[in-house]
């Protein structure tokens, strides 16, 4: 699969495994974030032009803010932080008093500075999904490629947290393939 990747689509992958190393590593993987965040750096690619083009280009830091939140929430979604309010449970509340015994960012996961960190970065079960729903994209599309646009396009379609940033940043796989195929490009990829 890695074989059509396209020059760009290649260069997310690899900003998306600095994301991992700058943040300690620490037996940590390559997740859908860390490919949103590679492709919100992109620039003079089909999907930075994409996302400009949605208007995405001034509200980066706007998203990049959404998904620290997110992951200070240990990933879970807006719906499902509301989903467990709606059960008596207040996420933020948990957040505060693991955060308080523990220090900020707890819950993310990150070791940065532990020293235990030795091996390499692999990708998430979530992360690989993406990659191969771009590929799924890509055939129906039509493309004999894939590039971040299709990585892009998929983590619209796949349910977490960088699709639901996106979609509140009016970032959505139907806006998306209007501005990168037109009106005749409606072919959904599951």
């Amino acid at each position: 699969m890695f074989e059509r990747f396209t020059k760009d689509a290649r260069d997310v992958v690899k900003g998306a495994y600095a994301y991992v190393e700058e943040s300690g590593g620490g037996g940590q993987c390559v997740e859908p974030e860390h490919l949103l965040l590679a492709l919100l750096d992109r620039e003079g690619s089909r999907g930075s032009f994409a996302l400009v083009a949605l208007g995405l280009d001034e509200r980066r830091e706007s998203v990049r803010e959404a998904l620290r939140e997110a992951r200070r929430r240990a990933g879970l979604t807006q719906a499902e932080t509301e989903a467990l309010a709606g059960l008596g449970i207040d996420v933020e509340e948990i957040v505060a008093r693991v955060e308080e015994a523990h220090g900020v960012g707890a819950l993310a996961g990150d070791r940065k500075g532990t020293g235990r960190w030795s091996g390499r970065v692999s990708f998430g079960r979530g992360a690989k999904e993406v990659l191969e729903r771009s590929l799924r994209v890509a055939l129906a599309q039509r493309d004999r490629h894939i590039g971040d646009e299709h990585l892009l396009l998929a983590l619209t379609l796949r349910p977490g947290v960088p699709a639901e940033v996106l979609a509140d940043h009016g970032v959505t796989y139907e806006s998306l393939v209007r501005v990168l195929y037109g009106s005749g490009g409606e072919a959904k990829a599951g």
